[in-house]
């Protein structure tokens, strides 16, 4: 793959000085050429969150995603194996497929009619006698990312030929994707009720650090919680158990189960007791048996994996850069195997929070995109991480935890970046 972005050498040893223990400078986020890098380095290298295998459910269904800045279609072929194409003709460079989902065994370009297996491959081009006839061209297939894999359903790609398994760039953020499918007596979880696009005019990077900082909450979300009664404000205070995990690799958790086994009620996760979800709750007692209390007691995951996958308890979320400036987040509903009951009430509650007109995401947006134009001011250069700096510890498990509140999952995520724009 010929690369067009900046040679690596213009910003070598730049990021040991941009990126300090307690400060990032503010041109990590508005200096083009450091995106570029980014693209280069973590994106384009790295694995990346693109869906599920449950939007493909059937032989020859696809549907149209993003790898970055590359558009890119998630393909299950005949034999169930799911493929990630670069949606682009390889005669004279043309998006080939238009539609957002479908179901085909093929793709044609609209432009001179090659035509491509939903594995890439060329099948055919009009008029081969001016390519000297058939299979001439036999190798002119579709661009491939050439590593794809799953784990749990959950699809990811690498444009790098080699690196890291999928499994080794997870590491313990595994757990956090098992502890989600857990949730369901059947094992698994889907998530095809559709995606919302919300185009966000800020860097990508501030996403990723705001969705396991317990900071704001309070503040950003407060209208929110006192219209609603909502409980989970409290859960991001000095007065909470929860604590906030660098989990490594750059991925970090608000871990909320020291809070719910204080109280120690199954379904209080969820807002709700186990008499008004009898078919699920009988559904987990049957699963997992005598686990099934604590499963229900501890609840989902609040976890984000670098560089784009955020678990949300209830949603999941995606996040695609789209230059400097700006970036899109795609939000959908959890939907677990087995827990119907659920399952329905996950889909309003995402439409009230991250809906067209939802009020959680909406919050955070306006969040995001003051920060962007703040940042391109002039003075002053750096942003403050230091918080929780000093009372960070070491959990049984050697993990670096810090309060609820505390900056820890941000400086977990700078340590990461940094190695990989150093690499």
């Amino acid at each position: 793959m010929t690369s067009v972005l900046p040679s690596e050498s213009s910003l070598d040893g730049r990021f040991d000085r941009l990126i300090q223990p307690d400060k990032v400078h503010g041109t990590l986020y508005t200096d083009p050429s450091i995106f570029a890098e980014e693209l280069r380095r973590i994106w384009f290298r790295t694995w990346v969150f693109v869906g599920h295998e449950s939007e493909v459910p059937q032989p020859n269904d696809y549907v149209r995603k993003k790898l970055a800045t590359q558009d890119v279609i998630m393909t299950r072929a005949a034999d169930g194996q799911v493929h990630l194409l670069i949606n682009r003709c390889a005669h004279r460079g043309l998006q080939v497929c238009d539609d957002a989902q479908g179901n085909s065994s093929s793709f044609r370009c609209p432009y001179h009619g090659w035509t491509y297996r939903n594995t890439g491959e060329l099948l055919g081009y009009p008029y081969n006698k001016g390519y000297g006839g058939k299979n001439q061209l036999a190798g002119l297939g579709m661009g491939r990312v050439p590593r794809v894999a799953s784990y749990q359903g959950f699809v990811f790609g690498s444009m790098a030929e080699d690196g890291p398994s999928l499994i080794e760039h997870l590491g313990a953020a595994a757990g956090e994707i098992d502890r989600l499918v857990g949730l369901s007596p059947e094992g698994t979880v889907s998530l095809d009720v559709g995606w919302l696009a919300h185009r966000t005019r800020s860097n990508w990077k501030f996403l990723a650090e705001n969705e396991t900082d317990g900071y704001h909450p309070q503040f950003v979300h407060g209208s929110i919680f006192g219209v609603t009664g909502s409980p989970i404000g409290a859960l991001y205070s000095d007065a909470s158990t929860a604590v906030t995990r660098a989990l490594g690799g750059g991925h970090s958790e608000n871990d909320l189960r020291p809070e719910f086994r204080s109280f120690a009620e199954p379904m209080r996760w969820f807002g709700t007791t186990p008499d008004r979800v009898p078919k699920y709750v009988a559904a987990m007692e049957q699963a997992y048996g005598e686990d099934a209390s604590r499963r229900m007691i501890e609840g989902a995951p609040h976890v984000m994996i670098f560089p784009n996958l955020f678990i949300a308890e209830i949603q999941v979320f995606n996040i695609q850069p789209v230059a400097v400036g700006e970036c899109t987040q795609y939000a959908t509903a959890v939907q677990l195997g087995g827990g119907e009951e659920l399952n329905r009430r996950m889909i309003s509650q995402s439409i009230g929070s991250v809906g067209p007109a939802g009020m959680l995401l909406a919050d955070d947006t306006e969040m995001y995109e003051r920060n962007q134009r703040g940042v391109e001011m002039l003075d002053p250069e750096w942003l403050d991480v230091r918080r929780g700096l000093g009372r960070e510890r070491t959990d049984d498990a050697g993990f670096t935890i810090g309060a609820a509140t505390d900056e820890t999952g941000m400086r977990g995520f700078w340590k990461h970046y940094k190695s990989l724009m150093e690499a």
